[in-house]
């Protein structure tokens, strides 16, 4: 295989080059994305779960059903059955009724059963479907060909804890039996650029899910683009290059350059020597920016597949379907939808309360308790730069002052302050009420009155502050009178000036109704 074409060593310029080659040749790339699902325990062991346990000491979440023991056997776990579900559902996949269990078998020392436990056949989840925007910002559908749960293997570690130096391997066990959600798509995807946007979207979808923490840089989500591109020559002709499935990407820069290089050391080599090549499994290299041989693709029989004898199969009822629909709930794409079409939200707004279901929640919440929506909007930005880092919208849903967390109910009374005029609609003001709500137990209205921001909204101390301005400055009624309409604003401007604290609407109201 040739692999000798060398990448200008920029990002810049690989995706530059990958776009010509998308417009010049059409580009099929479909992913397969392992997701590590949040459970407690392990797939097949009670085994504490080493997606939820990050940084334990190597092999410290291991036990005998993890190391293969004799006499040993799985007990399969149905939370992350449950989560599993659950994503199909969110990826309009057909359901399985009826699902079993595989032994993959090969040799490897992160593997000490010498098999994983997977789905062959009969997967969790079948076809579905996948609604993104694409580069060109048109809607773009990805088909979905299967999810199937299965277990996590081990990990080989190539230097010591600590980043000591060592002449050999050695394998950490925490990872094996880890619960992995593997996604399959068809070849829907025609761009690097898509190729990532689709893995950002669906970490938000798994995230939104609560199935996942999806921490690429925990190995919570590793995606394998499978690239192969379709030349026609000047005859006509169609070439179609061999598959190459490029292995473990754990970031969405990564997944973006090595589907660009790809692409391009694919055509590169059809145009430098005509051949197709084969069929392959490739790594990336960072400090070169380029992909790698690392063995010809293996053919599903070599894994020897067969039914694992030790665990029954997998039924899901309708009542059990029914239920895990119900926890899906409505998801992103439609709560943005809503928060645009129904509640007149911006789409920027739309896209950060539904982004995930923590904040969603709390702003439907706080809706409830009578706030507009986009004041409520308003007011829970501010919030966001109130509440200590460490604090979610989330953990504040049922959370109390006492722990300076601020309920749905009053983050509307603050919204409501400023729907009824009582405050100024900024911000600032929004953000210092909510921080001295945090801090001293007052109701929005108490801390807008110690703040001095409450407005006054008496129509009897508008109309003399207006009188008295009115008398003192006959100039600019008569501008006014006369159809210069700025001399409104400098008018609104010099009674707020002269009392403190008036509500800037209502003097404006007062104003044109004085001067008509």
């Amino acid at each position: 295989m040739a692999t000798g074409y060398t990448p200008r060593g920029i990002f810049k310029e690989l995706i530059r080059v990958a776009e010509r080659v998308c417009k010049s040749y059409r580009v099929l790339v479909g992913l397969e994305i392992h997701v590590q699902l949040a459970t407690k325990s392990k797939m097949f062991t009670g085994a504490p779960n080493g997606a939820t346990n990050f940084g334990a000491e190597p092999n410290s979440l291991v036990n005998e059903v993890i190391l293969g023991l004799p006499g040993t056997l799985p007990v399969m776990n149905k939370k992350a059955i449950e989560y599993s579900i659950m994503v199909g559902v969110a990826l309009g996949c057909k359901i399985a009724r009826h699902s079993k269990w595989d032994r993959k078998s090969y040799y490897y020392p992160d593997l000490p059963k010498n098999y994983q436990i997977s789905q062959y056949d009969l997967p969790l989840c079948g076809e579905g479907m996948f609604e993104m925007t694409g580069e060109d910002g048109k809607p773009k559908s990805v088909r979905i060909r299967r999810a199937h749960l299965e277990e996590d293997a081990g990990k080989l570690l190539h230097e010591a804890p600590g980043g000591y130096k060592i002449d050999h391997s050695i394998v950490d066990l925490n990872r094996a039996g880890t619960p992995l959600l593997e996604i399959v798509t068809e070849p829907d995807l025609s761009s690097p650029k898509d190729v990532a946007t689709f893995g950002q979207e669906l970490q938000k979808l798994v995230q939104f899910l609560g199935v996942s923490e999806a921490q690429m840089q925990r190995g919570h989500m590793r995606f394998e683009p499978n690239i192969n591109v379709h030349i026609t020559d000047q005859n006509g002709a169609v070439h179609k290059t061999a598959i190459s499935e490029i292995k473990n990407l754990n970031s969405f820069s990564v997944l973006e350059r090595a589907t660009a290089f790809e692409i391009r050391r694919q055509v590169h080599e059809w145009e430098e020597t005509g051949a197709l090549g084969r069929k392959c499994t490739m790594g990336w290299e960072e400090s070169t920016q380029s992909t790698f041989l690392q063995r010809e693709k293996e053919d599903a029989q070599d894994y020897r597949y067969f039914p694992d004898p030790d665990l029954v199969a997998v039924e899901v009822d309708d009542a059990w379907l029914s239920e895990l629909k119900s926890r899906v709930g409505e998801l992103p794409a439609a709560r943005r939808k809503r928060y645009v079409q129904s509640l007149g939200l911006s789409a920027a707004d739309a896209a950060t309360l539904a982004g995930d279901r923590a904040t969603g929640d709390f702003f439907e919440a706080v809706l409830a308790a009578g706030a507009e929506a986009k004041r409520a909007a308003n007011v829970i930005e501010a919030l966001r730069e109130v509440v200590p880092e460490t604090r979610s919208l989330g953990e504040m849903t049922n959370a109390g002052i006492a722990d300076r967390g601020l309920t749905p109910a009053q983050v509307s009374a603050a919204a409501l302050l400023v729907q009824s005029g009582k405050v100024a609609a900024n911000k600032e003001t929004a953000k210092a009420i909510l921080k001295a709500m945090a801090d001293t137990n007052a109701t929005a209205e108490q801390a807008a009155q110690a703040l001095g921001l409450l407005q006054v909204s008496d129509t009897s101390a508008i109309d003399a502050a207006i009188d008295a301005l009115l008398a003192q400055n006959p100039k600019s009624v008569g501008d006014y009178q006369a159809g210069k309409q700025a001399a409104l604003g400098a008018l609104v401007g010099m009674v707020m000036r002269s009392a403190k604290g008036l509500n800037p609407k209502m003097v404006q109201e007062r104003l044109k109704e004085r001067l008509s």
